[in-house]
């Protein structure tokens, strides 16, 4: 089990990291971390396909359970994947920006 704190995420997410939010759309929608791709849990593997293989790629869900399984999913076809511990929550809860809607 890979995880990264939110401390080093949003360090990482300055220096331009990729990352996946694993939530359903509609948990998306009504808010999200800015510049983060939807990629619900239920449809993960369709997503394999457009996520870089050259860099490590985030996992964001609501607290990071789902995002958790997603990252193993991942490690599991090779995606150097790492959870957010604390999730968007956690990312809300220290003050930083939400934003809405389906763009990333």
């Amino acid at each position: 089990m890979r995880e990264v704190d939110l401390e080093s995420f949003a360090a990482d997410m300055a220096a331009g990291a990729f990352v996946i939010d694993v939530r359903e759309p509609d948990e998306y929608v009504a808010g999200h971390v800015p510049g983060v791709h939807s990629a619900p849990l239920s449809a993960l593997e369709s997503a394999l396909d457009v996520l870089p293989v050259d860099r490590t790629v985030y996992v964001i869900c609501a607290t990071g359970n789902r995002s958790l399984r997603a990252a193993d999913r991942l490690a599991a076809h090779g995606v150097d994947a790492l959870s957010v511990a604390g999730g968007t929550t956690g990312w809300a809860r220290t003050g930083r920006p939400l934003a809405t809607g389906t763009a990333a």
